[in-house]
């Protein structure tokens, strides 16, 4: 199985398209993740730019969060979904409904979803997130038993604020959650927030290891599927997510900095 590991373009939308890509291409990656603009010749620009460069593309879908009214979400979710999947990522990563919606309009948004994948042929995973539809397992679990074929993005980082904890007793929960799973956002977390300050520290040794193991039994398991591809992206953010000083605003680590030393540790984990 291809193993492929994208660089996050979140913390870097300062930076023209020429550098980001020349950046990620140093760095080692083997393609990006990112929202690409509505305006199409901005996006065509970027995806033309990313495809001389040799990289891969994954296109996420967040916009959706600024609109709460349910009508204003799912056309939003149409237009923004159709934008990536026109240009055949290897596949749209989307922020898809909202935890206090009814069950019944995050389904209708999920099947919007679900026939937008298919008219173009571009899988569609949804990110586990706080305030998302998944937001919590206890949330998420009825959709699944709904839905068996349920596409996932396992960022877990959300669910260790989420539960406050490292998930320690929710096995039954993650076995049925992890083989869902056929994209993963490695950020680490921890028990009251969605990213320590810098995971190769002693002091989150802990929460490193349950996220490893987390990423190891997703990647076990597409293995064991005969999957062709598992795609990972590391994505520690910017500040707020990074922490920062008191009155100064100053980050304490590098957020790119951590991005790349997880390339490496998945590359030596997972590539060898």
């Amino acid at each position: 199985m291809k193993i492929s590991i994208f660089a996050p373009h979140w913390g870097s939308n300062d930076l023209p398209p020429d550098v980001f890509i020349a950046k990620v291409k140093e760095a080692g990656f083997d393609g990006i993740e990112m929202s690409l603009p509505l305006d199409r010749a901005q996006r065509d620009n970027w995806v033309y730019k990313i495809a001389n460069a040799g990289l891969d593309l994954i296109v996420a879908q967040w916009e959706t969060v600024f609109h709460s009214d349910f009508a204003a979400h799912k056309q939003a979710l149409g237009e923004l979904l159709r934008n990536a999947c026109e240009v055949q990522p290897v596949l749209v990563n989307s922020h898809t409904g909202k935890d206090w919606y009814t069950p019944q309009q995050n389904e209708e948004l999920i099947a919007l979803a679900a026939d937008i994948s298919k008219e173009y042929g571009v899988p569609v995973v949804h990110e586990i997130h706080r305030s998302r539809f998944s937001g919590h397992p206890m949330l998420l679990l009825p959709y699944l038993d709904r839905l068996p074929q349920l596409q996932l993005n396992a960022d877990l980082s959300h669910w260790c604020v989420a539960c406050e904890s490292l998930l320690e007793d929710q096995e039954p929960m993650l076995a049925r959650v992890l083989p869902q799973v056929r994209h993963i956002h490695a950020r680490v977390g921890h028990p009251q927030g969605p990213q320590v300050a810098d995971f190769r520290a002693p002091e989150n040794a802990d929460a490193l290891k349950a996220h490893l193991a987390w990423w190891d039994r997703i990647v076990e398991l597409r293995r064991n599927a005969g999957a062709e591809r598992m795609t990972l992206t590391p994505e520690f953010g910017p500040a707020p997510y990074t922490f920062t000083l008191p009155y100064t605003a100053q980050p304490v680590s590098n957020a790119w900095d951590q991005n790349v030393a997880m390339l490496k540790l998945l590359r030596e984990r997972y590539c060898m």
